[in-house]
């Protein structure tokens, strides 16, 4: 393919010695693709090279940096580094006049240490991605769905963390109301996901869900030069929660998805999105997250938005996904095992046969650097499989220090736009603000008991001042006696009568307290 044909993006040199251009063309870009290879191939390389070469187009990027190695794109390759020699070498076998430079860049970190921090809120979550993200059961899962229902129904804003546990005590308290309503919800599993939440927190989740919420506009800038900025999210720490990792990125897609207008076939996509360690995002997932996956990668490219995973091994992607990746580059596979063997067939068969090599072969046999790939060629048609020599980057190999990072981090274009959590009215404050509601009334109506019974008292004192016994000693002890244990019932009953009107128990228990004390007293 000759990279002067179309807008392209030069990847490396294959055939005879090298010499043929190897490129992918940008108005394919949104066709998807994949890197895949053994550790230490050259994967991460590859993938820095794509990210340049599509922000060189103007096309905005977005990659996870799991190893800390791609913040090196912010700073320019050098004369005076190790690797210096070789990289010159390789451009010249390959026809490229390699130029050192550095590329618009923007730092995020989910934990707001590395990067600006990126915030969803819970309701932008949803209860699908929520439970894969918590591991929850199906009953589990059933209730959170619920507790979403709520919140909607009863305007409930869920926007943090706190505003989720609030609702779900409110509903562990009115399960059977509840239940009634939605169907059989149990205190056991709210208690369950309540310490699923806790894990999250002490995992360093709950800053993640909150505002101001990230705006994926913010992901589609460009520098003063028309250079696509690539956005690098800080991954290391995050990978020691990979479920975290995964949801996090498939949250990203899926809002994307939603919310980017259709495009069509653009000249170039409007954004490329690499999911580095793509096997976690299937590893162990439900069989509805896995179709979530497949509609939005299906759908997807009419928005503008190409994704390209990079994993391991090609069987890591699920067959009905791996049939949309357009855009390949396969780097070697280790074949130790029968089951690698097969793995190394499997992902050979998927290319367009080379008549100069089998493709099986070549797959193991590529170095460090070299790589089997095959592009979209037109009309969308799978180019010939090809054995390519990959283009050494022009920005830094390797991350930049923690100085050059708080430049950049000072010189951003969001720089303060996420800095201070927002925290306004919402699901937690709500609830708080009609549990005080009740708790007040409830101790208005005890006041009024209180003040009715103590009418009622004086009222009756006035009724009893005059006194024109004439019975004996001994038989108005009796008659005090016999007229204590009826006052007693009657007593009981009128309290129980006056607390009806009441309406409250706390007011029986008043006024029961009052009048019985009354007529023993007499």
């Amino acid at each position: 393919m000759n990279v002067s044909e179309e807008p392209a993006i030069f990847v490396g040199g294959g055939g005879d010695a090298y010499a043929v251009p190897q490129s992918l063309l940008l108005k394919y870009g949104n066709r998807h693709g994949m890197i895949a290879g053994a550790t230490g191939t050259g994967k991460t390389v590859t993938l820095q090279i794509l990210a340049e070469g599509f922000s060189a187009a103007g096309v905005p990027v977005f990659l996870s940096d799991v190893k800390g190695d791609l913040s090196g794109i912010g700073a320019s390759g050098s004369a005076e580094a190790k690797l210096h020699e070789p990289f010159m070498k390789r451009a010249q076998t390959i026809g490229l006049d390699l130029q050192y430079r550095a590329f618009p860049v923007t730092f995020w970190d989910l934990f707001g240490e590395q990067g600006h921090p990126i915030r969803a809120t819970v309701a932008e979550m949803g209860p699908l991605l929520l439970s894969r993200l918590l591991e929850l059961t199906e009953p589990q899962e059933g209730v959170l769905n619920v507790a979403f229902r709520l919140a909607d129904e009863e305007e409930l804003p869920l926007l943090d963390l706190k505003d989720l546990q609030a609702l779900l005590v409110f509903i562990g308290e009115n399960t059977a109301e509840i239940s009634t309503r939605y169907g059989l919800v149990s205190t056991t599993s709210v208690g369950a996901i309540q310490r699923r939440l806790l894990v999250l927190e002490n995992q360093g989740g709950a800053g993640f869900f909150g505002e101001p919420a990230l705006d994926l506009a913010d992901l589609m800038l460009k520098d003063a030069n028309g250079l696509g900025r690539i956005n690098i999210l800080a991954a290391d720490r995050l990978m020691q929660s990979p479920r975290m990792y995964a949801t996090f990125l498939l949250w990203m897609l899926s809002e994307l998805f939603e919310n980017l207008p259709e495009v069509g076939d653009p000249d170039k996509p409007k954004l490329v999105f690499f999911f580095d360690e793509a096997h976690l995002l299937f590893q162990d997932a439900p069989k509805a997250l896995v179709q979530k996956v497949e509609q939005v990668a299906r759908l997807i490219r009419s928005k503008g938005v190409g994704v390209y995973f990079c994993t391991q091994n090609p069987a890591d992607v699920p067959e009905n996904i791996l049939g949309q990746l357009g855009n390949r580059v396969q780097h070697a596979l280790r074949a130790f095992t029968a089951r690698d063997q097969k793995d190394l067939r499997m992902a050979a068969e998927t290319y367009r046969d080379n008549p100069r090599f089998k493709t099986e072969d070549a797959i193991r046999e590529v170095g460090t650097g070299e790589a089997v790939t095959s592009f979209l060629e037109r009309k969308g048609i799978p180019g010939m499989v090809e054995r390519t020599l990959v283009r050494p980057p022009s920005s830094q190999l390797g991350p930049i220090d923690a100085a050059l990072r708080a430049q950049v981090m000072a010189q951003s274009p969001l720089r303060g736009k996420y800095d201070t959590v927002l925290d306004r009215d919402s699901a937690y404050e709500r609830l708080r603000a009609r549990e005080q509601a009740a708790a007040e009334a409830a101790a208005k109506a005890e006041q009024r008991a209180a003040k009715d019974a103590d009418d009622e008292r004086g009222e009756f004192n006035q009724g009893r001042r005059y006194d024109g016994s004439r019975t004996s000693t001994r038989s108005s002890e009796k008659t005090t006696r016999k007229s204590s244990g009826r006052s007693d019932s009657i007593g009981e009953a009128f309290a129980k009568s006056f607390a009806r009107q009441l309406g409250s128990k706390t007011g029986q228990a008043i006024v029961r307290g009052v009048l019985g004390s009354l007529f023993k007293s007499r």
